[in-house]
């Protein structure tokens, strides 16, 4: 079967752009699976393997969109988006789960912003792929009132995402939304509104998206009576700082406080380091030792550039 599917002109200029790029091996694209008649953004996995990765495509209903949707993402960390990292724990390893998908789900929903531009700019979304793509909607959720309220979270984080695919092809496919999902609707279209305010043009804006989609769907849980994910703490989101910033010390950028949740690997007590101006989750850090009040002024005092390094923490220099 894999044979068969070769990747297009436009998704071969993107591997070679991700490709000149990546900084270990080579980036190749694989075909594996079958038609499932919709599309979703889960339909491709990525492994690593001596010498590179492997981006596959698990589902061949529109595998030219779903591999340059992969192709697009990694262009953009390789150019110097932010990333999410996930260090800590709940000390639930099912929660840990499910508030990392979550987390990831609504980083992407800040990411496809710039990738559905570019997926349409170069032609790999037409009218059939925005059918199919509905298609995955339906087949995703249940309409509302069919299941109690147990699918709310996961129908406002697949809208939302919907509406940041369809943009301004919305009105086709609004009325069949409505109709089965109106009030997750009115919400994602609310909190549309808000993220599409300002637009997204360097790692800065990214990151200051990411923050705001996490902080909006925090209210809509809370307006539910849902509990809210607090991602600005969970979530680590690697920090965008100017050349002016990085020679700073640490105490005027970051907040270093101790976080009730645990290391993810050492299961050890976590401390956070929260950027000031935005509340999130920057770095996360072992306690010093010795954990003192002397030991905290001296990383305090430190300029931001050397304590990122010392610790490896990855972090974007703002243009």
């Amino acid at each position: 079967m894999s044979e068969e599917i070769k990747l297009n002109a436009a998704n071969q200029e993107l591997l070679k752009q991700v490709n000149e790029l990546y900084p270990e091996g080579t980036v190749f694209v694989q075909f594996h699976g079958e038609k499932s008649g919709y599309v979703r953004h889960d339909q491709a996995t990525q492994k690593t393997l001596p010498g590179g990765l492997f981006i596959i495509v698990t589902d061949l209903t529109a595998p030219n969109y779903t591999a340059s949707h992969e192709l697009l993402h990694l262009l953009m960390l390789l150019r110097g988006f932010p990333q999410i990292f996930f260090q800590l724990s709940l000390g639930d390893k099912q929660l840990d789960e499910q508030m990392m998908i979550m987390s990831t789900d609504l980083y992407n929903v800040a990411m496809h912003r710039v990738v559905v531009a570019e997926q349409r700019k170069h032609g790999f979304i037409d009218e059939q792929i925005e059918q199919e793509y509905l298609k995955g909607i339906e087949h995703t959720l249940t309409p509302e009132g069919e299941k109690g309220d147990e699918e709310k979270t996961l129908r406002l984080l697949t809208l939302l995402d919907a509406l940041v695919f369809y943009g301004d092809h919305l009105d086709q496919y609004e009325e069949t939304l409505k109709a089965k999902y109106p009030e997750a609707l009115a919400a994602a279209k609310k909190m549309y509104a808000t993220i599409t305010a300002k637009p997204i043009k360097t790692p800065f804006d990214m990151r200051r998206s990411i923050i705001k989609i996490y902080s909006l769907f925090d209210q809509q849980m809370q307006e539910w009576n849902l509990p809210a994910l607090h991602n600005n703490e969970y979530t680590t989101l690697s920090p965008v700082l100017s050349e002016r910033q990085l020679r700073l010390s640490l105490r005027q950028v970051f907040e270093i406080y101790h976080s009730d949740m645990k290391e993810r690997g050492t299961k050890k007590r976590a401390y956070i380091g929260i950027r000031r101006s935005d509340r999130q989750n920057s770095f996360t850090m072992p306690a010093p030792q010795p954990e003192t009040p002397e030991m905290f002024k001296r990383i305090y005092a430190q300029p931001v550039k050397k304590f990122l390094e010392q610790h490896s923490i990855p972090y974007i220099v703002r243009k």
